[in-house]
């Protein structure tokens, strides 16, 4: 019987693992900047290939979306599991909050499927569910026990809130990409309780220009 390596299991050549991490990198850009509607030749194109290096690599769209997606999952289980190891409760629920918050502000693409779903990703969200939702429960939960976190947070409020926190960031991000960063401080002085005064605010708010140059530029985005 013959132990050489099936083809799919086959360990791929120098070259053709250089071109897959290539294109993973180039998508994971892609779809952070503009989301997971986008062409297969608009990955190529962002890599420097030509498409049909795309499918030798990958069988169809969704199997690239998957992997890309697959690998910003775990990165952000890994921020959960690393704050875990925080001594106390509440710097540990915070630095998870704004560090997951910064991650999904800055990639579209991970928001779009964490916080969606579709897009026939249903490996990324199984590994979501079996690595980020005990550490978030975790996280949750001893800040709830120390007494520094309100006991009536849930941990479907946590997705929500951070469905809030990305539209604030898409709304602004052609503006000023960093002002989810006002509004997660807003929301963990509501979230945290505490009688040293507010969390200092991460930037200022907008002008009224530039609110009104956030909101007129989404509305003309979308309705092309």
């Amino acid at each position: 019987m013959s132990t050489s390596a099936s083809p799919q299991h086959r360990p791929l050549r120098a070259d053709a693992e250089r071109n897959r991490r290539r294109l993973l990198r180039a998508a994971r850009e892609v779809f952070a900047a503009r989301g997971l509607d986008v062409a297969l030749d608009d990955v190529a194109r962002h890599a420097g290939v030509g498409v049909g290096t795309v499918y030798r690599r990958f069988a169809n769209r969704e199997e690239l979306v998957e992997a890309v997606l697959d690998e910003g999952v775990r990165q952000v289980a890994e921020i959960a599991k690393d704050a875990l190891t925080d001594d106390d409760p509440w710097e540990a629920f915070e630095r998870f909050f704004l560090e997951a918050t910064a991650m999904l502000a800055e990639d579209r693409g991970l928001r779009e499927i964490l916080l969606l779903g579709g897009h026939g990703t249903g490996a990324a969200l199984e590994t979501a569910q079996a690595l980020l939702t005990p550490r978030v429960d975790a996280l949750i939960e001893r800040a709830q026990r120390s007494g520094q976190l309100r006991d009536d947070l849930e941990p479907i409020d946590f997705p929500m809130i951070q469905l809030m926190l990305g539209a604030a960031s898409e709304r602004s991000r052609d503006v000023e990409p960093g002002q989810w960063r006002r509004y997660a401080g807003l929301l963990l002085d509501g979230l945290r309780t505490r009688r040293d005064g507010p969390t200092a605010l991460g930037t200022p708010a907008l002008t009224g220009n530039e609110f009104y140059r956030s909101m007129t530029g989404h509305a003309n985005e979308s309705a092309r």
